[in-house]
């Protein structure tokens, strides 16, 4: 008999971690050397004066693979604090996307409208095109793209997701 396979989670974790050069190759390395996915992965510095930045992934997988990731990643030496935003509690995230979409006539204006409706702002305009710019849940931005896909979506480009957990207390 197979043994039964968990279905696959989407976790975002919350990583607070040395800035310094090659902190982010040592963690990408974790992940490809075992075949983890990343789906998100984005990189900021919070604090200037403790050279500490955050970094934010989010990635899919079954129970006991998400706890070996958040394991292994408690254990390099440049990383501080491990936190599975998912676990722990409601947690904000946030995503930017620019999202060019080509059209004349019926289509602009029909691109204008799903534009307004997800409120997204145009950024950029020709005689031709749009670029808008959307901020919200990636599922949201996901959402948006679909409808323009029709219409003449040309490309998107996204920063990844952005989160921090709710309440007063930090990492």
């Amino acid at each position: 008999m197979p043994p039964v396979q968990e279905p696959a989670e989407r976790h975002t974790l919350s990583l607070l971690v040395d800035n310094e050069p090659g902190v982010l190759a040592r963690i990408v390395g974790l992940f490809s050397g075992r075949g983890y996915n990343i789906d998100s992965l984005t990189v900021s510095e919070v604090s200037h004066d403790t050279k500490l930045s955050r970094i934010t992934v989010v990635t899919t997988g079954a129970p006991p693979i998400i706890e070996q990731i958040k394991s292994q990643l408690d254990r390099l030496v440049p990383v501080h604090r491990v936190v599975d935003l998912t676990v722990v509690g409601k947690a904000v995230e946030r995503e930017l996307a620019l999202i060019k979409v080509r059209g004349k006539g019926e289509i602009r204006q029909e691109a204008l409208l799903i534009a307004d409706s997800f409120r997204a702002r145009t950024v950029d305009t020709t005689l031709e095109s749009f670029v808008f710019e959307i901020t919200g849940k990636p599922d949201k931005i996901d959402q948006f793209v679909s409808l323009l896909e029709p219409l003449g979506l040309v490309e998107v480009s996204r920063t990844g997701v952005a989160a921090i957990g709710r309440g007063p207390d930090g990492m």
